[in-house]
């Protein structure tokens, strides 16, 4: 009975969605009640039947995206951790998840706000340490873009590709998705070295 609810209210968003065409994509990366492969992914499904183009698509998820992180930074810049703590539950963030992400920024800087978009959980969450630690706004909003644009290209392009068959995205995702996050990995390794290095020579 919970599983039928659960697919019936899927089914019901995705039609909305629809609906709304680039706003329905935008809107739903914004509020994420589903995952974000999810939307994109109906949104390539969209293009290859021709009620939206590819380019638009890409477009309005990147916009999206951003969104969605700029109201997880507001979360962060003028709620704190009071705000987080009390509401976190609703919006899907847990405090582990955050103290480890606010770890991660006092360690590595504002450079980790692009290689975290490219690891699970990680990749909302980030946000919020970025606002609690009134990181420029502007230097948020361009990191965010730059690692959101990749992300929405390969599962708006999948979506597309796989058209009818568009729910079996996971599965086509996860041989783009883990090489991507080892990618992420490499480039916060090679960030981590750069820091050091930069930190050791300023001490000099």
């Amino acid at each position: 009975m919970l599983l039928g609810w659960v697919s019936d209210m899927l089914h019901e968003i995705l039609l909305w969605i629809e609906s709304l065409g680039y706003f329905g994509i935008l809107i739903g990366l914004m509020i994420e009640v589903i995952p974000s492969e999810i939307v994109l992914g109906f949104g390539g499904y969209l293009v290859s039947k021709g009620e939206i183009s590819y380019f638009g698509a890409i477009i309005f998820g990147v916009i999206g995206a951003v969104a969605q992180n700029w109201i997880l930074y507001g979360i962060g810049r003028f709620g704190g951790r009071p705000l987080v703590e009390k509401y976190g539950k609703y919006i899907k963030i847990k405090m582990k998840h955050v103290d480890i992400a606010e770890n991660w920024f006092k360690k590595y800087g504002a450079g980790i706000v692009f290689t975290a978009r490219f690891i699970p959980v990680m990749r909302q969450v980030i946000s919020v340490p970025a606002g609690m630690a009134k990181m420029s706004f502007s230097l948020f909003t361009l990191l965010t873009a730059l690692a959101s644009i990749p992300w929405t290209i390969l599962f708006v392009h999948l979506g597309k590709t796989l058209g009818e068959n568009w729910e079996d995205i996971d599965d086509k995702a996860a041989q783009y998705v883990q090489p991507a996050i080892l990618i992420a990995i490499a480039l916060l390794i090679v960030y981590v070295v750069y820091k050091l290095i930069r930190s050791k020579g300023k001490s000099v």
